[in-house]
């Protein structure tokens, strides 16, 4: 498993990367992360972004070293 850290405006989560089923553009700058079997996350930043994030590149003010790999 593949853990990556989305940041959040109310606090930032760790998500296993196989479990985001979709993401879609929400309001003011953010994107709302679908995930298998529960509710959608909204994070911060562009879909690019989480996306980039994701797949495990390098994002400006996105990067996400905390990644771990299981």
């Amino acid at each position: 498993m593949k853990f990556v850290q989305l940041q959040s405006r109310g606090g930032n989560y760790q998500v296993v990367a196989a479990n985001v089923a979709w993401l879609r553009t929400a309001e003011n700058g953010q994107t709302s992360v679908g995930m298998v079997g529960g509710a959608p996350l909204l994070v911060t930043g562009s879909m690019d972004e989480v996306a980039a994030v994701l797949r495990g590149d390098e994002v400006a003010g996105m990067a996400s070293p905390d990644a771990t790999a299981i």
